[in-house]
Order: structure tokens, then C-alpha cells, then sequence
């Protein structure tokens, strides 16, 4: 989940620790019970991040679980994933249960040994309750490793103001809209005729421009192997740097780069027509924006550009020494009852489809989005999605390259083919270090 006024990205640590994941293992002697004991006592360290509401959780659980208890630390989603690879470098210091943000979680795989394998703790009996992407996302590239279950998943969808796109002469009722941008020259005809009518850009800023295909590619920067994959003709990235581009130039690109306190305005008094924002976006606005209640409203994105963007995992580090009793609560706490819960309490849209069909899922009326009930659309994107992307250990630093390369052809008028080739170049040197 992605939470808060700024983008909470981290780099990572450097890939020589990294590697060192995997030097020791720390868990050599396991207690001899890893199990709910009856009479034993059991106490399970969680680190977590951002606002989910696991807290009041565990508190439910423990009630439940007399013999548990379950200490649940909370921090800054950067912060919280250092302190936890520095943890596992070291071999000590790690908690029972760790949650993991997606595009961290690549980083986190190069050191399969330093977690539980939850297939052999019970996870094959639930698999079928989750969407398929999503869980086997959560599995190594063989397939028979389970590093996290899934908690929460960010489907896209298309945010538009409805004030904006009445003066646009656009429809406003979301499944018009829908009906209307089916693809990526229909999303551009849109913008044009904002631009045209309002004056306003159609899309807040150049890198929602971009992941508008970036997020739906079937590849991003790097395969598994670790090589870059930006020097292949016709590429993903290419794609979706071009179309970002080709947006630029028809004028229809804002400058409005999320949380900052530009773009919140922005979002608050309607300066610009559409965000394609994950199904977490929902709950900011609902607290940050009142002068837009009502103004709001969410459709699906075209096929071409149906993706996930955000969600979480929640792995055990192999340093418990409870672990079936980790995993234990961890099953409970992703259970499709709880994901209703978590949806309900903090908007962590449920990755268990069982959970769309719910009643009190379906009659979740949104007052900010004038009534629409949100839940519905997001659901549908997250069905239309059809496979997560390996993002790899240096996602963060090539996809920041990128989006340099881009803001350099926004805001100073450079060359778009000569700073995508430099980009791929400072790529290229990243990835030799």
C-alpha cells in the first residue's frame, strides 16, 4: 500500500549485501515446537508499514488465541524494508512476521534461505481462495517456494473529475466513460478534447503518462537473470516512454507529480481531468481533497492498460523459532473475512476474490464519488489483470533514470531520443556495479 503525502521508494542497500543474505543462515536450532501447544505461550514480533489496521487485528486474534501474542511494529514503508534487509543480512534482529511491499519484494527474493517456505507450513490448502496473479506472484520462479500470502492488490482504474469533463462535453456516468476511452487513442481523443474546451491537461503529470503501459507490460526493466532488458528492440519501457512522449506534445500532460503539495491541490480544485491510479488512492482522497466530494468518480481503464500498482505480502523471516504459529496467524489474518475488514477500516482492496461478492463489499457506497459504489469497478480490474511483472533488485534506480529522461523532455525541451538513449546508458552502468 502506498499511504501519505510522498512517495516512500527506496533504492535498497547495495547488491554486495545483497548477496550476503545468504552467507549465514541464523536458524540452525528451531524450537521443537513451532505450534499452538495449548498450555504454551507464544509471542510473534510483526513488523509492518503504512496504515493498515493491523494492529486492531491482532488485538481480535489474541482475544481468540489467549496463549499469542503478537507485537505489532509499524513504520515508513522505506524505512521499515532497510530495517528489515539489515536485519536479515546480519542473521539477527528479524521479526517472526514481516510484511513486504511488491516493489520491494524482488530484493527480498535473492535470499530464499532467510525465509519460511509457507507450502510447508499449510499455504497449499488456501491458494485457491486468492487471484491467481497475485499468489503466484508471492512464489520463487520454480514455483515451489511461497515466500508471503497475499493481503492487499492496487488495481488500476480511471479517476476523472466530473466537473472537467461535462465542460469537456465528455460523459461523466462512469460506465459511458468506460464505453468511450477503450484504448489508448481513445484515452488521447479524450485529452485532446479537454485540452480543447477546458484548457486543463488531461493526465496530471508525465510519469502517470508513462505508467499508463509501463504497469500493464508484460516485462518492465529487468528479466529474472538480472539483464536489462531496454536494448531490446521495441521494448516494453520503449512503448510506454513514446506514449508518454507523443502525450506531451499534444499538450494534454500536466506537471502535477503525485504528493506533492502541488498535485494535492491540484486533485482538491480540479486543475487537471484524470489520474490512472490504483484502488488505494481511493481512501487519500477521501481524506485530503473536501472541496471535491462529490466531483469524483472511477471507471475501468482500457484492456491495454489494466495493471496492479501497489499491495503487499506478509513473509516469516526462518529466524522464528514459532513458525507454524506465525503462520498460523498470518493465514487468519489474510482470510477473506479479515481482507473485508482491512478494506472496510483502511481501503486495502482484498486480493480473495470470494471478498467481491460479499454483500457488505458490494454495497459499499462512496459519498466522495457521489455515491458510486468504487469497490465494483476496482474488482473488475483486478479480474482483468493478467499476471504480475518481475520488477528485480534495481527497479527503483532505472525507473527513477527513465522518468529523468522524461521530465528532461517536459520541462526543458530536450531531445526525447537522445535522453532515452542516455538513460539506457545510466541504466547500463547501474547495473555493472
Amino acid at each position: 500500500m502506498k499511504k501519505g503525502m510522498k512517495k516512500l521508494l527506496s533504492i535498497g542497500l547495495t547488491t554486495a549485501l545483497a548477496f550476503s543474505l545468504t552467507a549465514c543462515n541464523g536458524n540452525d536450532e528451531k524450537a521443537s515446537n513451532n505450534g499452538k501447544d495449548g498450555d504454551k505461550k507464544v509471542e510473534l514480533t510483526f513488523w509492518a508499514f503504512g496504515a493498515t489496521g493491523y494492529e486492531e487485528l491482532a488485538k481480535a486474534y489474541e482475544g481468540e488465541n489467549p496463549n499469542v501474542k503478537v507485537k505489532v511494529r509499524s513504520a515508513e514503508t522505506a524505512e521499515h524494508h532497510d530495517a528489515l534487509f539489515t536485519a536479515l543480512s546480519a542473521g539477527s534482529g528479524a521479526p517472526d512476521i514481516a510484511m513486504l511491499e511488491v516493489d520491494q519484494f524482488d530484493r527480498f527474493k535473492t535470499a530464499q534461505d532467510r525465509f519460511e517456505n509457507l507450502y510447508d507450513l499449510g499455504a497449499k490448502d488456501i491458494q485457491d481462495q486468492y487471484l491467481t496473479w497475485k499468489w503466484e506472484a508471492g512464489e520463487n520462479t520454480k514455483g515451489d517456494f511461497l515466500f508471503g500470502l497475499p493481503t492487499d492488490i492496487g488495481p488500476k482504474a480511471l479517476y476523472y473529475r466530473t466537473d472537467v469533463f461535462e465542460a469537456a462535453g465528455l460523459p461523466t456516468d462512469p460506465a459511458e466513460v468506460a464505453n468511450l476511452i477503450t484504448s489508448p487513442e481513445a484515452f488521447q481523443e479524450a485529452g485532446l478534447k479537454v485540452k480543447e474546451k477546458t484548457g486543463k491537461p488531461f493526465v496530471d503529470s508525465i510519469e502517470m503518462a508513462f505508467r499508463a503501459y509501463l504497469d500493464a507490460a508484460e516485462e518492465s526493466y529487468l528479466n529474472p537473470k538480472g539483464e536489462l532488458l531496454l536494448e531490446e528492440k521495441d521494448n516494453a519501457v520503449k512503448k510506454a516512454y513514446d506514449y508518454a512522449v507523443k502525450l506531451n506534445e499534444l499538450g494534454i500532460v500536466g506537471k502535477f507529480d503525485m504528493w506533492t503539495p502541488e498535485w494535492a491541490n491540484a486533485v482538491n480544485k480540479g486543475e487537471f481531468a484524470a489520474e490512472l491510479g490504483a484502488g488505494w488512492l481511493k481512501g487519500w482522497m477521501e481524506g485530503n481533497a473536501p472541496e471535491a466530494v462529490g466531483k469524483w468518480r472511477v471507471a475501468t481503464l482500457p484492456t491495454d492498460f489494466a495493471a496492479n500498482w501497489g499491495g503487499s505480502y506478509i513473509a516469516i523471516p526462518s529466524e522464528t523459532k514459532n513458525a507454524q504459529a506465525a503462520y498460523d496467524f498470518v493465514e487468519w489474518l489474510v482470510s477473506p473475512e479479515n481482507q473485508l475488514k482491512s478494506f472496510q477500516s483502511n481501503g486495502l482492496f482484498p486480493s480473495a476474490p470470494s471478498v467481491y461478492d460479499m454483500e457488505e463489499f458490494k454495497a459499499n457506497e462512496d459519498k466522495f464519488f457521489g455515491g458510486q459504489i468504487t469497490s465494483s469497478v476496482f474488482a473488475e480490474a483486478a479480474q482483468d489483470i493478467e499476471g504480475a511483472v518481475y520488477k528485480g533488485e534495481k527497479y527503483f534506480p532505472i525507473h527513477q533514470e527513465i522518468l529523468n529522461a522524461l521530465k528532461n523532455v517536459q520541462n526543458k525541451g530536450a531531445d526525447p531520443e537522445k535522453e532515452w538513449k542516455d538513460a539506457v546508458k545510466r541504466a547500463q552502468d547501474l547495473i555493472s556495479r
